[in-house]
């Protein structure tokens, strides 16, 4: 298979590990870590504020309107991502086909691109290759980690992949401390959507599985929205088409447009229902389904009661007339088609994948009960760890955040509550009123259990796609959670020039468009 330089739309550095050795216990020869940097070390080397970006994303957040930048509308001067105050690093996670290791990477050990024999990697595997990278930086502490979706899964394990203090501050938005059936479901069906493509090929093809890798985006945009979004967004407007017939010898999939992704039923225009044309109605006399009298076996001379039924003769078939194709049916095709350009169906399958391994209490056992006080429900009487056992990695923080509502079926179990009280204290959690994907009671878990911790609750009719539009409220919050827990980088006069948050052009990155459909 050939290896497709996606990583070439990116202006963008590479570092280039000799050896690395994942959780699984393979091991990656002089795996190259892509990463993107704005504004300068301070001195004490300690402003450092690393992104974290999505499932489909790069390292490049700068611009909102060049293609593969996501969260540039927050960046600049007077706003959250702020280059003069803070050295801001994104960097690319493996498995990604925008420069990190990947399935697109060359084995050093056979001299073609690993596919489908890329092994599995991790969220902390991620951290930790990534915290590599760091240290050749001589970066000796992060004032801030950032990130959203899966980006978020990485903002929650950065502070325990790295040693006490590493981290300073933490920002996760619309995200979980693990990977819910729910999202691991729509993940598999997404997979299940891409193999199914006969050129996929087990990961071995020669050119992208277009039908399969479009269907799977497809299925990953009804996530990321609302059905109230889709409903205010498209309501049942159609767009018509001129119906064409495809070649009869088409060598490939790619040379059918109408199969990118595939086309829904044809419709019965005579019913005006989105019915398969070939199938007729209980009461439609007129179609008769034409009877092959070979099969039937003839009877003897003297069997004058048989009378085999006539043959009626064919109906004439009249041109089919535009099928009507709906605005909300036009979005998904365009986004099946747009994703193509700009991802691989093994790094998608090999991410979907990684992001099902997240769990921060993986690993990581809570002491005894009668050592550790965070494993129990937090209550305003008792929600700290008191213990100063060395048993207890959250002995030394304050207590939790007794006052932020979680839902009793949804709230963490022992493990993942001492994991949480072991994250950087007053962390601000970010939510999505309308996330269906990662529920806002997620977040209110997280911070019930982090010591000190706020949360928000964004309010949008977007979905999940909220944590990628909202871009003047989450600037707003994350600004003033910064100024207030960082005021030492905020010393000195810097000329702000703070610009609007309109979106002016769609994402080629993005699950969040808001002009074409």
């Amino acid at each position: 298979m050939p290896y497709k330089p996606l990583n070439e739309l990116i202006e963008q550095d590479i570092h280039v590990i000799p050896s690395f050795t994942l959780e699984c216990g393979a091991v990656l020869k002089d795996a190259p870590v892509a990463y993107k940097t704005w504004g300068r070390l301070n001195t004490a080397r300690d402003n450092t504020m690393i992104i974290c970006h999505a499932l489909t994303g790069s390292a490049d957040v700068q611009d909102w309107q060049a293609p593969l930048r996501w969260w540039g509308l927050m960046m600049g001067r007077g706003k959250a991502f702020d280059p003069a105050r803070f050295f801001i690093i994104c960097l690319n996670v493996l498995g990604s086909p925008y420069g990190t290791a990947s399935p697109l990477t060359m084995n050093p050990e056979t001299g073609r691109p690993y596919g489908p024999d890329f092994p599995p990697t991790t969220i902390r595997d991620d951290i930790r290759i990534h915290k590599l990278v760091l240290d050749r930086l001589n970066i000796t502490s992060i004032a801030a980690v950032i990130g959203g979706s899966m980006g978020g899964m990485h903002v929650l394990e950065w502070p325990l992949c790295t040693p006490p203090g590493y981290v300073r501050h933490i920002v996760p938005l619309a995200t979980s401390v693990s990977h819910s059936a729910w999202c691991i479901a729509w993940g598999e069906a997404q997979r299940q959507a891409l193999c199914a493509d006969p050129t996929f090929n087990d990961g071995w093809y020669d050119e992208q599985p277009r039908a399969g890798l479009a269907a799977a985006r497809v299925c990953a945009m009804l996530t990321y929205r609302s059905r109230t979004s889709f409903g205010l967004k498209f309501g049942r407007r159609k767009q018509v088409q001129k119906l064409e017939s495809p070649p009869k010898e088409v060598e490939k999939v790619e040379d059918v447009d109408a199969l990118t992704p595939p086309p829904s039923p044809l419709v019965n225009p005579s019913r005006g229902l989105e019915t398969p044309a070939h199938i007729s109605s209980p009461d439609d006399s007129t179609s008769i389904t034409p009877i092959d009298t070979s099969t039937i076996s003839r009877r003897t001379e003297t069997s004058s009661s048989f009378s085999p039924t006539p043959t009626p003769a064919p109906r004439r078939q009249e041109p089919s007339p535009p099928v009507p194709i709906f605005s909300a049916q036009s979005y998904l095709r365009y986004q099946g088609q747009k994703f193509l350009a700009r991802f691989d169906a093994n790094c998608f399958i090999h991410i979907t994948h990684k992001m099902d391994t997240h769990d921060i209490a993986r690993g990581r056992p809570a002491p005894p009960t009668s050592l550790c006080t965070c494993a129990r429900p937090a209550s305003p009487a008792s929600s700290s760890c008191s213990s100063s056992s060395s048993e207890c990695g959250c002995a030394s923080y304050p207590s939790s955040s007794p006052d932020i509502d979680v839902d009793p079926e949804l709230d963490a179990d022992p493990d993942t509550r001492c994991a949480l009280a072991r994250l950087p204290p007053r962390a601000l959690v970010i939510g999505i009123s309308s996330d269906n994907l990662f529920v806002p009671a997620e977040q209110s878990l997280i911070a019930a259990h982090i010591p000190g911790a706020s949360c928000v609750l964004l309010d949008s009719i977007d979905g999940h796609d909220g944590f990628l539009l909202e871009f003047e409220a989450m600037n707003r919050h994350i600004l003033e959670f910064l100024r207030r827990e960082e005021p030492g980088i905020y010393v000195g006069e810097v000329k702000e020039e703070i610009e609007g948050f309109e979106v002016r052009k769609t994402s080629v990155f993005g699950e969040a468009e808001v002009e074409e459909t």
